[in-house]
């Protein structure tokens, strides 16, 4: 049996959750700002709901999912306390409300995974964890959420660690779920792939509506150097990109519901917090570091932030 606890399950980590709670050889607990009552998701091959233990707070106990409205029948909350797996899936900007958690979660054998967006897992999390348990994750998993709980998994999701022994355990806890879970031995150009992917988001966030690029051809000229900034910087930084990225991103754009909205897209819409500084600020920043100008990622930076004061 493994105890797995998530940090923030949103759309990510809500869908991850509920995968990892259909082996019921898994203790599964959840942390939240929101309490809610289960966890629904529908994915391509069909609902699945999960009712892991749900903790609102590091100094408080948890509440059994689909009876928390019911505490005089639950006896006494189980406390926060160490688990073999602690699966960070916060945003990139709430380190401290994610640090917050874990001094209660982390025991002698914790392994932390990461499953966040850019390119700096281990620096955001190694002044506060021993670098040698932390895991980062790329994810590509198009998921959305519509309310505390309640998630749509809208296609297959791929999820990509580095090789070793805590690489390979992570996969393990996948092995009975749908999800692509695999190690990789660059890790690197893994992450700075997706990175390249996502910096294009920043256009329909800044715009406030989704982009069919198959009408407007314009658009695919600043998705191109968006993506030509990312990939220059991420060649200086050590990691293989091909020559090809570019159209293929394009091509997967093209193919992609015009209704659909990145993440980035959604919190401005909804009025959260953007990752901004991971996404698109990375590019400057990391450029800035080798002497690359990146004006266009620049720009999309200054417009998004010049938005969080609307």
């Amino acid at each position: 049996m493994a105890s797995i606890t998530i940090i923030g399950p949103g759309a990510i980590g809500g869908t991850v959750a509920a995968w990892l709670a259909q082996d019921k050889a898994n203790e599964v607990a959840v942390c939240v700002r929101t309490p809610f009552s289960e966890l629904i998701v529908d994915t391509p091959g069909g609902r699945i709901v999960a009712a892991p233990k749900i903790f609102s707070s590091p100094q408080q106990g948890a509440m059994q999912s689909g009876s928390s409205r019911q505490g005089a029948q639950l006896g006494s909350p189980q406390q926060v306390s160490g688990a073999d797996w602690v699966l960070i899936a916060t945003k990139t900007y709430d380190v401290a409300g994610t640090v917050a958690w874990l001094p209660k979660l982390i025991g002698p054998h914790t392994r932390v995974a990461i499953l966040q967006n850019g390119v700096e897992h281990i620096e955001r999390f190694s002044p506060y964890v021993d670098p040698a348990v932390l895991v980062p994750v790329v994810v590509d998993l198009p998921a959305e959420r519509s309310e505390p709980g309640r998630i749509w998994q809208r296609g297959q999701g791929f999820l990509f660690v580095p090789e070793g022994g805590n690489g390979r355990d992570f996969v393990r806890l996948f092995g009975h779920t749908p999800l692509s879970v695999n190690t990789t031995p660059d890790f690197k150009s893994r992450a700075w792939r997706k990175l390249a992917l996502n910096c294009v988001g920043a256009v329909p966030a800044v715009l406030l509506k989704t982009v069919d690029i198959n009408r407007h051809e314009e658009i695919v000229d600043v998705y191109r150097q968006l993506i030509w900034e990312c990939v220059g910087v991420g060649r200086a930084e050590g990691a293989v990109l091909g020559d090809t990225l570019e159209d293929e991103i394009i091509a997967g754009c093209r193919k992609s519901p015009v209704n659909s909205i990145n993440s980035l897209h959604a919190d401005r819409l909804a009025g959260r917090p953007m990752e901004i500084d991971a996404r698109n600020g990375a590019v400057v920043r990391i450029g800035g570091r080798h002497g690359i100008e990146t004006p266009v990622n620049q720009l999309m930076v200054a417009l998004l932030k010049a938005t969080v004061s609307e």
